[in-house]
């Protein structure tokens, strides 16, 4: 058995095109930084360049179109400015040898018509969220409706197209967010997904508006660099479990295994956590039984059980949030056996 520093700092060939350095993500987080017109800032660059030393860095969640978005001040890649933004932040974290992933985010009904111009949002159907919207001043979610099969056609073509301005704005490849209650996740759960149409009923129609997505973007971009995060288990934003559910997913498990992604990640913040509509399996353990790709677990894990999962082959890489903001030299801190700082929700304030 390799020491757990051995095992964490180990290279990974994630496909012939990306060698990671390491087994450790810098894991997607939602930090709201962004400047007008959500263009990503110098500080934004400074930040992610400070935390160049992981396998691979994948940004927070940013928005692919306007009508996207279910907060202010997130970054976006639909227009000119935000990609010039974004070269900032990927030249800095190229020129600290780092590796970097794009975020690719549409929130759907996760959103409030003050964002969209006094729209609904958007979803896979008719539904009302009665949560409080996440920083925000006191707003709460309500009604969302039903994308028309037109604007399902176009949000694909959003998908793609935010592919290749990630390119053209330097990163090394995007991750699909499919996860944690937002569009994508939305189209696949059975509580959320009410339509009787070809996106709707059916296991395979369930399935269609994500296999739909991460076939453009890999045709726009290459499968090779694309990612894919999702949730199996009924866990953020709303959404209740239905023991339907894991026949979706594992369906489109199945499915994804004809793709060459280049990974598939777990959205938690707590993998230990076992579902009910999945068996009674963890999130990782579900997607470890159906997919055969690179797997990267995420959810409170330390060096010691990350190391542990690794050599036990449940799965093959770890992404790392909170202690990333509160220790930008993370990997230097495993290499000496330094200390970690604990993270502190105070570190939000800024980008250190």
């Amino acid at each position: 058995m390799m020491n757990d520093k051995d095992v964490l700092l180990s290279k990974f060939k994630l496909n012939s095109l990306l060698t990671l350095k390491n087994r450790i993500f810098m894991a997607p987080m939602t930090r709201v930084k962004a400047g007008d017109n959500f263009v990503p800032t110098q500080a934004m660059a400074e930040y992610y360049a400070r935390r160049a030393d992981a396998g691979l860095i994948v940004t927070e969640g940013t928005i692919i179109a306007p009508d996207a978005r279910g907060h202010n001040n997130v970054p976006g890649i639909f227009t000119d400015a935000q990609v010039e933004g974004w070269k900032k932040v990927t030249s800095a974290v190229h020129a600290n040898n780092g590796l970097i992933f794009l975020q690719l985010w549409h929130v759907g009904r996760v959103s409030h018509p003050d964002f969209l111009n006094g729209k609904l949002p958007v979803s896979a159907s008719a539904t009302t969220m009665v949560g409080k919207v996440s920083r925000s001043d006191g707003l709460t979610h309500g009604a969302s409706r039903a994308a028309t099969l037109q604007e399902i056609k176009e949000l694909i073509r959003a998908y793609a197209h935010a592919a290749k301005n990630a390119i053209k704005a330097g990163f090394d490849g995007v991750e699909i967010h499919g996860a944690n209650g937002y569009l994508i996740d939305q189209f696949l759960h059975y509580n959320t997904n009410l339509r009787d149409d070809e996106y709707g009923g059916s296991i395979e129609n369930r399935a269609r508006f994500a296999l739909e997505v991460i076939k453009a973007v890999g045709e726009a971009i290459g499968f090779e660099r694309v990612g894919l995060r999702l949730t199996p288990g009924a866990y953020l934003n709303e959404i209740v479990g239905d023991m339907r559910d894991a026949d979706v997913f594992k369906y489109l498990l199945e499915q994804l295994n004809h793709y060459p992604l280049a990974y598939l990640h777990t959205g938690t913040f707590n993998d230990t956590t076992q579902y009910k509509e999945l068996n009674n399996k963890t999130m990782t353990e579900f997607m470890r039984e159906h997919y055969h790709g690179a797997l990267v677990a995420a959810g409170s894990y330390s060096p010691e059980t990350a190391s542990s999962g690794i050599q036990q082959k449940k799965f093959d890489l770890v992404a790392i949030g909170r202690p990333f903001i509160a220790n930008p030299d993370l990997i230097k801190r495993l290499c000496s056996n330094a200390p970690l700082t604990n993270y502190d929700s105070s570190m939000l304030n800024t980008l250190y």
